[in-house]
């Protein structure tokens, strides 16, 4: 079986302070799954931000972080809450698995483990997750552009708001409005109108480059980009570049007194922390701000702004 059918069957996290615990489930896991593993819970919390495994095998006991400790902290993570997790461990008393429960977990299993057992149960978490995964889908996209939309957008914006702040890192903000988009759907019709903004979605998501950048359907013809950990010098070579990529689409547009093609009108603005005095709809309505500067101000451009 090929390297990609292994991840498309499930990428699985084994996290174990004993290497023979993790060989063994390695083992017993590998031909239909990708594997990785870490020794420690801290490590164990890293590789599942980098790495976004589809279900995490995880030990209870083990030094520093346990895996109570571990799954809380997952379980707190917007990111990464969605991950199941099955509890593998040595702890047998009926106390321990409600425990694990309570954590988060969504199974147990006591060590030493029957093989048959392990796959069988990953197999079914797995296939849970799939299944979770792709309602979750259906409820965070606009159905006509495929990129998130407004309730993804405010879930994540939220979450990433509170992270940047505990951990001092900016948070920058693109507002995004297609110019005279009225006057496109007066001239070639509605059903062009969504073709437009169907093809003008796709393109810009190819520059929401990183994993924690978020390209999302704000309303009618307004998109927004959110860049975490974007200061704001980035922000605007970021939004310099969904200018560009949607020139380069040269998608005709006759009514338009700006341009031929379909051009937008941009506004970023970064938040640099401390966020004490301010909140995210604060963010959001500058970055507004600067796109409505970049209207009057001819439109086809960028205008950005940042606050210390």
């Amino acid at each position: 079986m090929s390297w990609t059918n292994l991840a498309w069957n499930g990428r699985i996290l084994v996290v174990d302070d004993a290497m023979e615990n993790i060989q063994i489930l390695h083992h017993a896991l590998r031909d239909e799954h990708e594997v990785l593993f870490a020794l420690d819970g801290a490590r164990a919390l890293e590789m599942a931000y980098s790495q976004k495994p589809d279900l995490i095998l995880l030990d209870a006991v083990m030094p520093g972080m346990d895996g109570y400790q571990v799954c809380a902290a997952l379980r707190a993570n917007p990111a990464l809450q969605d991950i199941p997790v099955i509890f593998v461990t040595a702890l047998t008393q009926p106390e321990d698995e409600t425990r694990a429960l309570e954590a988060g977990a969504v199974d147990f299993i006591s060590k030493p483990f029957n093989v048959a057992v392990v796959r069988a149960r990953v197999r079914s978490q797995l296939t849970i997750k799939r299944q979770a995964d792709a309602m979750r889908e259906l409820s965070r996209t606009d159905s006509l552009t495929g990129v998130a939309n407004r309730r993804s957008f405010n879930h994540t914006m939220e979450a990433e708001w509170r992270r940047c702040a505990r951990a001092g890192l900016p948070l920058s903000v693109i507002m995004i409005d297609i110019d005279h988009f009225k006057l496109y759907n007066d001239h070639y019709g509605h059903q062009a109108g969504d073709l437009c903004l169907q093809q003008v979605g796709a393109a810009m998501s190819a520059c929401a480059a990183r994993p924690q950048d978020m390209l999302a359907r704000y309303g009618g013809e307004e998109f927004v980009l959110l860049l975490p950990q974007e200061a704001a010098g980035g922000a605007a070579v970021v939004a310099q570049r969904v200018l560009d990529t949607i020139r380069r689409l040269k998608i005709p547009h006759a009514g338009s007194p700006t341009s031929p093609y379909v051009t937008a009108s941009l506004g970023v603005h970064t938040m640099l922390p401390p966020f004490e005095n301010s909140d995210s709809d604060a963010l959001i309505r500058q970055a507004d701000q600067q796109m409505y500067r970049a209207k009057q101000s001819g439109r086809d451009r960028v205008c950005v702004a940042a606050l210390g």
